[in-house]
Order: C-alpha cells, then sequence, then structure tokens
C-alpha cells in the first residue's frame, strides 16, 4: 500500500495544504529564510497532516479551517522537532543536516520559536475556540513529554508504564489531535470525533514503536544514524523489556551507563544486541500489533466508506513500513 493511494480521497486536499503551508512559512530575515528553505526543502511523509485531512473528509468536508489546523499541526510538531534535535544534540533529520548542525543551537531555537508563533497564528485562523484550546494544550503536553524522558535517565527502573507515559505525550497525543481536530472541523459528531481521537492516538503508539524497532536494524535507512536512541541515553520498549525479562545484573548496570551517557560504542553495541537476542524486538512488535488491532476496530461503521478504507491503509502503512 502506497502513501499515493492512501492519500487519493484527499489528493487536492493536500495540494491546497502544502501551498499554505509554504507560504506560510517565510521571512524577509536572510537567516530565517535559509533556515525555514532548508526545513521546507522536504516536508516529509506528511503523516500528520494526512490524517487530519482524512478524518475532516469523514466529518463530511474538507474545511479552510481543516486546512489552518493541518499547517498548524505540522508547525507545531516541526518546531518540537527542531528544539528536541537542540536537546538530544542531533545532526541529522529526515535524511539532511538538522537546524542546529547546519547553524548553531542559538539559531535553531530561535527558528524553532518563530516556527511555533506561526502554528498559533495559522490555528487562529480556524476561529474555533476547542482548536486554539486543544493546540495549546499539545504545546504543553509535548513539552511535558521530553522533560519526562529527561528526567526517566536518572531513574533506577526500567518500567514500561513510564515509557507508555512519554510516548504518550511525545507522539500519540499529535496524533491523536490531528485526528480530533480534522474530524470536528469538518463537522463530524461528537462520538465520531472521539472515536477518531482514540484511533490517532493509538496510530501515535505504533508510530512509536515502529521508530523503536527501526532503531535496532541497520540495513535500513531511516534517515538517522542506527542506534540513535541507546547513544543518546534513551531506553526504548524493547530494551525495557529484555531487561525485565532476564533481570541480569550486568547488564542492567550497563543500560545505567548508557542511560547517563557514560557508556563506550562498544557497551552502547553490546545492549544492543542483548536486547535483540533476548526478545526485546519481537515483544515490540506484538505490542504493536496488539495497538493496531485495537485501532482497526474503531473503523467500523465510518460514514464515508472510502474514508474508512484509507485509514485503515493508513494504520497498516505505519505497522509494515520499512524506512
Amino acid at each position: 500500500m502506497t502513501l499515493e493511494t492512501i492519500r487519493q480521497p484527499i489528493a487536492a486536499d493536500l495540494r491546497r495544504y502544502e501551498d499554505v503551508f509554504r507560504n506560510a512559512l517565510q521571512s524577509d530575515n536572510p537567516l530565517l529564510s535559509a533556515a525555514l528553505s532548508h526545513l521546507t526543502r522536504r516536508l516529509g511523509k506528511m503523516m500528520r497532516p494526512t490524517l487530519v485531512l482524512l478524518c475532516a473528509r469523514e466529518g463530511g468536508c474538507v474545511t479552510p479551517e481543516a486546512i489552518h489546523a493541518a499547517v498548524g499541526l505540522e508547525m507545531l510538531h516541526t518546531a518540537s522537532l527542531v528544539h528536541d534535535d537542540v536537546v538530544d544534540e542531533s545532526d541529522m533529520r529526515r535524511g539532511q543536516r538538522s537546524i542546529n548542525a547546519l547553524f548553531d543551537n542559538k539559531a535553531a531555537v530561535l527558528v524553532g520559536d518563530f516556527i511555533t508563533s506561526k502554528a498559533l497564528t495559522e490555528v487562529a485562523l480556524t476561529h474555533s475556540l476547542e482548536a486554539v484550546e486543544r493546540m495549546a494544550w499539545l504545546g504543553q503536553t509535548l513539552a511535558d513529554g521530553e522533560l519526562m524522558q529527561l528526567n526517566n535517565t536518572h531513574s533506577t527502573v526500567f518500567s514500561e508504564d513510564d515509557y507508555y507515559e512519554v510516548i504518550s505525550r511525545k507522539t500519540a497525543a499529535l496524533f491523536a489531535t490531528c485526528a480530533r481536530l480534522g474530524a470536528h472541523l469538518g463537522g463530524a459528531s461528537e462520538d465520531i470525533v472521539k472515536r477518531l481521537e482514540r484511533f490517532g492516538h493509538l496510530v501515535g503508539l505504533c508510530f512509536q514503536l515502529r521508530d523503536d524497532i527501526f532503531d535496532f536494524d541497520e540495513s535500513l535507512n531511516v534517515g538517522k544514524p542506527k542506534g540513535n536512541d541507546l547513544q543518546e541515553g534513551k531506553l526504548t520498549l524493547p530494551v525495557i523489556h529484555a531487561l525485565n525479562a532476564t533481570a541480569n545484573a550486568r547488564y542492567h548496570h550497563l543500560a545505567m551507563r548508557v542511560r547517563s551517557l557514560e557508556a563506550s560504542k562498544l557497551e552502547v553495541q553490546e545492549l544492543a544486541e542483548f536486547t535483540v537476542s533476548h526478545g526485546g524486538l519481537d515483544y515490540a512488535e506484538a505490542e504493536m500489533r496488539r495497538l493496531c488491532g485495537e485501532a482497526v476496530t474503531l473503523l467500523d461503521g465510518l460514514r464515508d466508506t472510502e474514508v474508512a478504507q484509507a485509514l485503515h491503509d493508513y494504520l497498516d502503512y505505519v505497522v509494515q513500513r520499512n524506512y
């Protein structure tokens, strides 16, 4: 299943979205203009705007307000990535140099701030108090998730609950908000809005789990260095499961060294190999399939059968993608 097929019901709407997004991210400031041009050179797979517009179509119509919401949400996401790259000291994003690597941390923080402000402008154009409130909540939630993740680096406990709390805030909240606002601004009933919001949340969890699995596969090209999470001291679900399943004191100590960024490259590689050999990837894959199964049930009875199929294919793409 290709993204082009999934987007077929909203192909014209996505073209409108791209025009608004690119036109909104412009500046007369030379440094800012160069940074924004670099960011918009690759719009990625537009997974989140696609979800907004499909859910709006299920509501009955992709309104101009839904387009502005999609643009605002993608801008907020983009700004959070720019800031995350500063926090994580990442050099790559979407297969190209990150803003902090291309310029410096000071410029990257300010570029992220500018895009956040533009996101607020876009969501204001929805003329929807709910959209404004949800955008404000989302901004707080994304920051909260990042801070929770930073705090977890000091924990001596390897908790699946803590892992899910972080990804619920950092990833699932964004997908859930995309689905909710799309459906709401498209005119869907409150029942459908809530159902699609839950669908978006589950999609977000699956999306993050797939990314976490990617991090261990050196045969894939996903636009970031392999083992990047471990190199940054992040222990994802595959690692957490392997550690808790074996209760091996040596590897618990090694995991703490990785978390505190004291581990050597060889130690990072050792923990990665331990994770794979002790069923971490298989467990994460099974968890992703479980969440996917719940998400599929939420698509039963949608008004627009073409959209329902597209959302089903969208979920399959998230789970089965190999990049």
